[in-house]
């Protein structure tokens, strides 16, 4: 049965202007799950202007205030877990435990957000030479923020499109993914069932092929005030170029083609473990997926083998049975590329040691040796469960290869020697890095974002101060100034 999702708007649910919808199709059953209100640059101008007028009383509401709408939307988000894990089952063809684990971590953003908006700084002294001057740096809201999530992680990648810049007082218009409106309404529904008030949060959905459109407006609108997208390195671009002539700030994260170096000395089994979990979870739809594996030729044979093993004892099937490990790719034309990137690799010498078939949106997880930069797996991002296995001969060959790519958000090093291994992540270049560790893996109190062609800036609660507010260095002067002139 096909369920409506509508647009939520100055806190009413509501149609689209044009009373539009299109369908989401479950990528495993082929039946329509979603019919999605086809949101128009009409609409994204009414939930614009509804954030504005709702941002100088959610701006100046105490942050213990702020905290404790955020915590209860926590509460209730995890308290719905089963219902949403099915939802994301049914629009993007994740298995349910995958869905329990976003949503999991998402109430837990929620908290660790709220908190944050009970005891970040709001003001602070600086230091001043000037006698009887106090100096202070305010950090204010920056006002209506646009949150762009996508798909893959729905939940916790919606949560953290919105509840970061809710902490410190701004309003957010948050447009949802084609492929998962119904999870990410969820959120919001969350939000305005604790109680934020009409306009603090409001959801645009858009038929894909309004999808340009609908972001330009969102990106361009004069009242917008910051932009956050999670997505591809494409589109970010787009953003980007979009955003820079008004010089509206953007916060950027987006593809990935993580290493996990293997030394010499390391746990070989661990190592195995971590890779498999790393570029299989989600069927490899993850932007911190393990694509890559760069391991010391002393070594590779015997890890080549564990990766095999694990690889051929997972199998892809109905993200519906609890019991499925790998579930579909979000759609046929996902799993097509990755098809494409095995062929492509197999016919110039890669060897298949596990996997390689595809079946409609299923693709087996997959395991590929003796991979060149002459293969397009080397360098694109697979975005599914395929894992490239490169031979390095040393420490420092391993280092340039794991940095031989456009891309730099997580990475992973597994060796014994600990000290050696740190020295060995210190030479990589990626926003994160784990040592003896797998390439995914998230927090909600750590910086998380990357280098190069995966984004700037950071979401994660030691940095999203200095994403969503702005510094304002405020002086009174508390006795007679003498000036110069």
């Amino acid at each position: 049965m096909t369920e409506t999702q509508r647009l939520f708007i100055d806190g009413e649910w509501r149609d689209s202007r044009t009373g539009a919808t299109n369908e989401v199709v479950n990528s495993f059953s082929g039946e329509a799950v979603t019919a999605q209100a086809s949101g128009t640059v009409e609409d994204v101008d009414d939930a614009v202007k509804a954030a504005a007028a709702a941002f100088p009383a959610w701006s100046a509401r105490p942050g213990a205030e702020r905290r404790d709408l955020l915590v209860a939307a926590g509460d209730l988000l995890e308290s719905r877990a089963e219902a949403i894990a099915r939802t994301v089952s049914e629009e993007t063809a994740g298995t349910f435990g995958w869905g329990m684990f976003n949503v999991g971590l998402a109430a837990g953003m929620f908290r660790a957000a709220g908190a944050l908006a009970a005891s970040a700084p709001v003001e602070e002294p600086v230091a001043t030479a000037v006698p009887g001057m106090r100096s202070t740096v305010v950090r204010a809201p920056l006002g209506v923020c646009v949150g762009i999530a996508p798909w893959n992680a729905p939940v916790i990648l919606g949560a953290r499109a919105v509840v970061w810049a809710l902490a410190f007082g701004n309003t957010v218009v948050f447009k949802a993914s084609e492929h998962s409106p119904r999870v990410h309404a969820a959120i919001v529904s969350a939000l305005a069932d604790a109680g934020a008030p009409a306009g603090v949060v409001n959801l645009i959905t858009n038929d894909p092929a309004d999808a340009a459109e609908v972001v330009g407006a969102l990106v361009e609108h004069p009242l917008t005030a910051h932009v956050n997208f999670t997505g591809s390195t494409r589109v970010g671009r787009i953003i980007a170029a979009k955003a820079a002539p008004l010089l509206k700030p953007t916060l950027l994260e987006l593809g990935g083609k993580a290493p996990l170096v293997v030394l010499a000395d390391a746990d070989l089994d661990a190592a195995a473990a971590a890779a498999s979990f790393g570029a299989f979870m989600n069927s490899g739809q993850i932007c911190m997926s393990t694509e890559r594996i760069v391991v010391d030729a002393t070594v590779r044979e015997e890890l080549e083998r564990g990766l095999a093993e694990r690889a051929k004892a997972l199998a892809a099937g109905d993200p519906f049975d609890p019991g499925t490990p790998i579930g579909p790719l979000v759609d046929g034309a996902a799993a097509g590329h990755v098809a494409e990137l095995v062929d492509d690799a197999r016919a110039k010498g890669a060897r298949v040691l596990a996997g390689g078939g595809c079946d409609g949106a299923l693709h087996e997880p997959t395991v590929l040796a003796d991979v060149t930069p002459a293969m397009r797996i080397y360098a694109e991002e697979s975005f599914g469960p395929v894992i490239a296995i490169l031979s390095a001969d040393g420490v420092d060959d391993a280092v340039r290869i794991a940095n031989d790519s456009g891309y730099g958000l997580a990475a992973a090093v597994f060796g014994r020697d600990t000290e050696r291994a740190l020295s060995v992540a210190a030479r990589i270049s990626s926003g994160i890095c784990h040592v003896n560790g797998a390439t995914v893996h998230d927090e909600p109190d750590a910086p998380f974002g990357g280098v190069k062609a995966s984004g700037w800036g950071r979401f994660g609660a030691g940095e999203v101060v200095h994403e969503f507010t702005e510094a304002r260095w405020i002086t009174v002067s508390e006795q007679e100034r003498h000036y110069p002139i």
